[in-house]
């Protein structure tokens, strides 16, 4: 694989050709932002029109006219790439075709090396399974453990994935933190919270992005063989590679709640005076404070888990799959004493592929500061 043109701040790698050579025939395209709270626009007075995600897409629809580029926001604060694999088909590919995907998730992924390449390489291999023609750039967005002279942990992580897979990168960490040196800028004036930009600091982000399109998708010299050609070279997709990590989220999904076949105790419930963050979709779950209840599914593939609704009554629930014993899992922190939010749980990865029923309850139980033992159940997680 390839790198026809890199700096400290961009690696063009394999390029957008498929992109390119839609825009060349003047066909319409669509472009699909997924991350967590940057991309979806936290930190921007109206993540609609300010945001780096949001100038981005009026930059498109500038260059190549409104009708013509259709944008997809798939950012959810809070949340990693292990989250993303899971929700990229109900948020992103069930749109149809998808021209070109932003992948963000260089803040949110944690220390966990094995992790954070199962959810990019999961990201990477559904969507070249499942949409092969879709172009794939990864973007690195700025934090204190991002700005340095050399390369940030989850940083490098992702570019193992990138480089193997030879997808793009744009590190607007990388070029903010030499903003910064050169005292072009400062980053608290960029981000009051050393996290979210402001709208100085989106707009700075939607700079780098243009300046990496701007080349990326120049078509002035591309040929007519090029255009006979690319689709057919763009083919050789199909044949992934082996995976860098072999229980990667390849074939994760996220289901609706209604997949599970054995539900007692539960009833159905959707927030609607209640706080809530992170979390821009239907609030339809399934609810419990009862000790009884109980909910079973059964799915095929390597692991399971379940997304939550965690707030201010949250309890302690339990988890068996198959035959084995319950395991008690807490997801309770301090963010949940003033809103709810989803939040995932996974269980153990297994080595092999086969049918696993999985059974959910509450225990009764309680972190002290929760004002409740309750069980909110949003979604359910296979791979």
């Amino acid at each position: 694989m390839t790198s026809t043109r890199a700096n400290h701040w961009l690696n063009h790698r394999g390029g957008l050709s498929h992109i390119k050579e839609k825009l060349l025939r003047n066909e319409p395209i669509t472009v699909a932002f997924i991350g967590g709270s940057i991309t979806e626009g936290a930190g921007a007075s109206d993540s609609t029109t300010s945001s780096w995600r949001a100038l981005t897409e009026r930059y498109l629809k500038q260059r190549y006219t409104t009708d013509k580029v259709m944008c997809i926001n798939a950012g959810v604060g809070g949340t990693t790439s292990t989250l993303g694999a899971h929700r990229l088909q109900a948020h992103v590919l069930t749109h149809g075709e998808i021209d070109l995907l932003f992948v963000e998730f260089s803040v949110n992924d944690g220390e966990d090396r094995d992790e954070s390449i199962r959810g990019m390489e999961g990201i990477v291999r559904q969507c070249r399974r499942q949409s092969p023609r879709t172009d794939i750039c990864y973007i690195y967005t700025a934090a204190d453990k991002n700005l340095t002279d050399h390369m940030p942990f989850n940083i490098a992580i992702h570019e193992e994935v990138a480089s193997y897979y030879d997808i793009p990168s744009v590190n607007f960490a990388a070029r903010v933190y030499t903003l910064i040196q050169s005292k072009q800028v400062t980053w608290d004036a960029l981000a009051s919270d050393r996290v979210h930009p402001n709208d100085e600091g989106h707009a700075l982000y939607a700079a780098f992005v243009r300046e990496y399109l701007g080349v990326a998708l120049d078509v002035r010299g591309v040929t007519d063989t090029y255009t006979e050609t690319a689709g057919v070279n763009r083919q050789d997709t199909l044949l992934l590679p082996p995976p860098l990590e072999p229980n990667n989220y390849e074939y994760a999904a996220m289901l609706e709640v209604d997949f599970a076949d054995r539900l007692e105790g539960f009833e159905w419930r959707q927030l609607s005076s209640e706080p809530l963050m992170n979390w821009r979709y239907d609030t339809r779950h399934l609810y419990t404070d009862t000790r009884e209840a109980s909910l079973s599914f059964t799915v095929h593939g390597q692991g399971a888990g379940v997304l939550l609704l965690c707030g201010p009554d949250s309890g302690i629930f339990e988890y068996a799959i198959d035959n084995e014993p319950y395991r008690p899992i807490s997801l309770f922190d301090d963010w949940c004493l003033n809103a709810y939010r989803p939040i995932m749980a996974m269980f153990p990865i297994h080595a092999e592929r086969h049918s696993r029923r999985i059974t959910i309850r509450p225990t009764g139980k309680k972190d002290e500061r929760s004002m409740g033992t309750s069980l909110r159940i949003l979604k359910l997680l296979s791979n």
